[in-house]
Parts: structure tokens; C-alpha cells; sequence
């Protein structure tokens, strides 16, 4: 998966809203807040390729042809996504703040 194809992902509600569900579950487990960062990059390691392989079955197919799938799986690993979950969640995070504040007023 792409850098360009992660930042697509992250920017659908759907996907937010599993990662939110992830953090929370995980963090219930830990008996601690993990992190909207970890939660991230355990979610996009752990169940990315499924969420989209259901919900996206056209651009999964496309991610899983022959000479993709090695790649697939390596950006997925890389700790250059690291670096675009914490660049996509700050702006979510954001964003969701502003909305916050918005409303409240």
C-alpha cells in the first residue's frame, strides 16, 4: 500500500471510526489511554488490508496484484508510516477539536 493510498484510507470516516473503537478497546485492555498514534499504526497493521478487502473490494484487488503484494505488505511495516499517521491524525484530531469548540459556543 501506497503513502497515498494510507492517506485516502485515513480520511474516511469509516476508517476513523474503527481506529477510535481500536484505541478504545485497546486502552481498556491496558488499563491505560495507548495513544491515537499507536492505535493508528496497530489498526493499519492488523486490520487495514481486511477493512478494505470488505469494504473496498475494487481497490483491494488492485493493491493485491502480483507485483504488489511484496510491496503491500513492506510500506504497510515501514516506519515511514509512522510518520503519515502522526501528520493524517493530528489534522483529524483537529479538526474534530475545532468542531468541538464551534458547537459548544
Amino acid at each position: 500500500m501506497k503513502i497515498s493510498d494510507l492517506r485516502e484510507l485515513l480520511k474516511n470516516k469509516l476508517v476513523v471510526e474503527e481506529i477510535n473503537k481500536h484505541l478504545w478497546i485497546e486502552s481498556q485492555k491496558a488499563g491505560y489511554s495507548i495513544g491515537i498514534e499507536r492505535a493508528t499504526d496497530e489498526w493499519l497493521r492488523l486490520y487495514a488490508m481486511g477493512w478494505m478487502k470488505y469494504h473496498m473490494p475494487e481497490k483491494y484487488e488492485k493493491l493485491m496484484t502480483k507485483k504488489n503484494r511484496k510491496s503491500v505488505r513492506k510500506v504497510v511495516k515501514e516506519k515511514v508510516v509512522k510518520k503519515v499517521i502522526k501528520k493524517t491524525v493530528r489534522k483529524i484530531v483537529t479538526k474534530k477539536s475545532a468542531k468541538k469548540k464551534t458547537t459548544k459556543k
